[in-house]
């Protein structure tokens, strides 16, 4: 069995690490805090000091971190994972970020006789815990055919997209997706809100019908409870809509409902809620309307 390194244990690389340990591989796992990766040294995880000591122990190195600067010092910074790449090793980025970043480390790696997946994920800190992620990979087919098995432990709905970039680009639409999606709940909600429903028995019927949608079915509810801790920080979503309007303003096309949901995210960024979760939304239209208590 493999070696598998882990870089970046935050609320979902957690979760997703601790599948492979309890599948029986032996891991080796960093994070900038390492306090966050004590539950994963406690499963028999060994600790490394940096990303390049993950490298040198292991076979796979996974990494999952916060914005597209943290994963360029991951791989090139000083002790990064590029210098330390061996022939036939893999290298797994989940996170969120760049095509043109993923592309650039497919390269580096190619250049060490390593390879290279992009694989972002989406599912949220729920999706994480219980291995029920969706993971959209770029790359090439040999290295997702030795690399699946292991996803299988972290995700459902596992495909490889194209080549290096192309998980970013399919998670990018993903993303445009869920943004005009999330207006839409928080707006439905509000509305129950006003009308004198109760918020869950709304969601327990329009959940069910056409409107149905993950977030109705699953943030909704949280938003029902007043539960606006992250399963995904809005900070990050910020991240994920401004790299996906700059690849829309390089392929010339105009997104303008993704645009309106950017702006609305923002405002919550400016009010000082990015680290809600992506569901803080709602906050800033019961503001909008007078509504705080809602």
């Amino acid at each position: 069995m493999k070696r598998i390194g882990w870089v970046g244990t935050g609320i979902m690389g957690r979760s997703m690490c601790a599948h492979l340990i309890d599948a029986g591989y032996e891991a080796t796992v960093f994070n900038r805090t390492m306090s966050k990766a004590k539950d994963l040294v406690d499963k028999g995880a060994a600790a490394a000091s940096n990303p390049r000591e993950v490298t040198e122990a292991s076979d796979y190195v996974f990494t999952i971190v916060g914005f597209p600067h943290d994963v360029e010092e991951v791989y090139f910074g000083n002790n990064g994972i590029v210098d330390a790449l061996k022939p036939g090793m893999i290298v797994i980025d989940m996170t969120t970020s760049e095509p043109t970043l993923a592309t650039r480390i497919a390269e580096a790696a190619a250049e060490k006789g390593a390879r290279a997946l992009d694989a972002p994920v989406s599912g949220g800190d729920v999706g994480a815990r219980e291995g029920k992620l969706a993971i959209m990979a770029g790359g090439d087919q040999e290295s997702y055919g030795q690399i699946k098995p292991l996803f299988d432990h972290m995700g459902e709905n596992i495909a490889l997209m194209g080549p290096a970039g192309a998980g970013q680009h399919t998670k990018m639409s993903n993303q445009i997706l869920i943004a005009s999606t999330m207006i839409g709940v928080v707006e439905s909600l509000l509305y129950a809100y006003k009308a004198g429903l109760d918020m869950e028995g709304v969601i327990d019927v329009i959940g069910k019908g056409a409107a149905s949608s993950w977030s109705i079915n699953n943030l909704g509810r949280r938003i029902a409870k007043g539960n606006f801790d992250p399963g995904f920080f809005i900070m990050h979503f910020i991240k994920d809509m401004g790299i996906a309007l700059a690849e829309a303003r390089r392929m010339n096309i105009a997104l303008p409902g993704l645009a309106l949901a950017h702006q609305f995210y923002v405002s919550a960024q400016g009010i000082g809620w990015e680290k809600l979760g992506t569901q803080g939304l709602y906050r800033v239209f019961a503001r909008m309307n007078g509504l705080e208590s809602a």
